[in-house]
C-alpha cells in the first residue's frame, strides 16, 4: 500500500554528477525523515544523507560538501544531487523513508525502495 522507488542512477565518469529521485506513493499519512543509503558488494550498508521533515540534514563524511540532500513534500520526494564523483562512490544507491500510513492504527515504518547502480568509472 505504500511504496518507495528510486531513480536516476547510471554510468558516470569520475569528476562527473548525477541526481538521484525517489517518490514515495499509496496512501501515505505523513512523512517524517528520508533518507540515502548505499551498499556494494562486500560491505555493510551505509549511511549517506538524511533529511527530516523540518529540512534537517545530516551526511557521512565521505559525501560531505559533495552531496546535497533535499526533499519536496508536495511530491513525497527526495532527491541526491552527487557531485564530483568518485569510483568509490560506486554503490547501489537506497532511498527510505518514515512514513505514517494513512490506514492502520498510526504507527510508523520505514520503506525501502528497491535501489538503483551508480558507476563511477572512465
Amino acid at each position: 500500500q505504500v511504496q518507495v522507488v528510486e531513480s536516476g542512477g547510471g554510468l558516470v565518469q569520475p569528476g562527473g554528477s548525477l541526481r538521484l529521485s525517489c517518490a514515495a506513493s499509496g496512501s501515505i499519512f505523513a512523512i517524517d525523515t528520508m533518507g540515502w543509503y548505499r551498499q556494494t558488494p562486500g560491505k555493510e550498508r551505509e549511511l549517506v544523507a538524511t533529511i527530516t521533515a523540518a529540512g534537517s540534514t545530516n551526511y557521512a563524511d565521505s559525501v560531505a560538501g559533495r552531496f546535497s540532500i533535499s526533499r519536496d513534500d508536495t511530491k513525497n520526494a527526495v532527491y541526491l544531487q552527487m557531485n564530483n564523483l568518485k569510483p568509490e562512490d560506486t554503490a547501489v544507491y537506497y532511498c527510505n523513508a518514515d512514513v505514517r500510513p494513512g490506514y492502520g492504527s498510526g504507527d510508523w515504518y520505514v520503506y525501502w525502495g528497491q535501489g538503483t547502480q551508480v558507476t563511477v568509472s572512465s
